[in-house]
C-alpha cells in the first residue's frame, strides 16, 4: 500500500473507445504504483481501494491536443522519485502505449511538495 495517493487524470480524445478506457482503468493503478514506487514508499503489489485516484476526462470542444491520451500523474516529491522522474515517465508512457495500442500517448509526471490526509 502506498501512503501517498497518486492522483491521476486521464484526458482522452473522442475517438478512443469505451472498452479501451475500461482496460486502461484496470491497468493504470498498478502501472502508476510501479512508476512512483520508491524506498520511502515501497509498493508491495497489494492495491486497495483508494490507493490510486483515477479521473477520466473527455477532451472538450475547446481543448487543443494532438494526443489520443494524456495521463497526468501527481505524486508526492521524494528525492529518490525526483532523481529518476524522466525514466519513470518514460516507462509509464510505454506501459500505457503498449496497453492501448494508441500511437499518440503522453505522460506527465509531477512531483510536488505535498501532504495527503485520508479518512
Amino acid at each position: 500500500m502506498l501512503e501517498d495517493v497518486p492522483l491521476v487524470e486521464i484526458n482522452y480524445a473522442p475517438h478512443v473507445p469505451h472498452a479501451l478506457l475500461k482496460e486502461l482503468a484496470a491497468m493504470l493503478p498498478h502501472a502508476v504504483s510501479v512508476a512512483v514506487e520508491c524506498p520511502e514508499e515501497p509498493y508491495d503489489g497489494d492495491l486497495r481501494p483508494g490507493d490510486v485516484e483515477l479521473r477520466f476526462r473527455p477532451r472538450g470542444p475547446f481543448d487543443v491536443s494532438g494526443m489520443d491520451i494524456v495521463v497526468e500523474v501527481r505524486s508526492k516529491w521524494f528525492e529518490s522519485r525526483a532523481a529518476t522522474r524522466q525514466n519513470r515517465a518514460d516507462d509509464l508512457c510505454k506501459a500505457v502505449a503498449d496497453a492501448t495500442g494508441l500511437a499518440e500517448v503522453g505522460v506527465y509526471l509531477s512531483l510536488p511538495v505535498a501532504a495527503w490526509a485520508q479518512t
